[in-house]
């Protein structure tokens, strides 16, 4: 188990022998605080740099039942983003606009020193090699569950049918299948 500090240590002596720009992925159960901590993270550097994860999920798949979190769109993600980002060449990617329900148009790969992903189903084999670091949020699935149902409610909206019928079983089954938990260096405790 890590501290904010530890994690934060951890990341710096990363950034300092990899010998290119790093991409720090957090990971963990939906609701077990990955955006939180990624915001914290992003406060400690100037210029380290935050992609929101759900920029790359995909709305029809994932809403559905799958075994691997289909619907995170891990090749457009690495393709577009992660390995521009860490060979520093320029590139462009399209976020995904949740009020279109699109891509939205292109706009540039930031550059910087650091970028911190958050998003689901992310320690996934497909993103092995484009991940310089892995932080699970280690919160139990239970925990993580209700978290996220109540800041669902808080905001406003009534995922209780896809949190029980769709993302509980997806997390179950994508935890069994490749032991994110067991693929992060750090697992940070908030």
């Amino acid at each position: 188990m890590t501290t904010l500090t530890e994690t934060i240590d951890t990341i710096e002596r990363v950034r300092t022998t990899a010998g290119h720009p790093i991409v720090v992925g957090v990971s963990g159960f939906g609701g077990s605080g990955k955006s939180t901590l990624t915001r914290k993270l992003v406060e400690r550097w100037d210029g380290a740099l935050r992609l929101r994860g759900d920029d790359f999920l995909d709305p029809t798949r994932s809403h559905r039942r799958s075994t691997d979190w289909d619907g995170v769109e891990r090749d457009r993600l690495a393709r577009e983003v992660l390995r521009p980002f860490r060979e520093r060449r320029p590139s462009t990617f399209r976020r995904f606009d949740w009020s279109t329900r699109s891509l939205a148009d292109p706009e540039p790969v930031p550059a910087g020193e650091i970028l911190i992903v958050d998003l689901i189903g992310l320690f996934h084999p497909a993103l092995a090699d484009d991940l310089d670091l892995r932080v699970w949020c280690d919160v139990d699935l239970d925990t993580a569950t209700a978290r996220g149902l109540a800041r669902d409610a808080a905001l406003g909206r009534d995922h209780t049918a896809l949190w029980r019928e769709v993302w509980v079983p997806n997390e179950r089954d994508f935890a069994a299948q490749f032991d994110p938990r067991g693929a992060a260096e750090v697992r940070y405790v908030g």
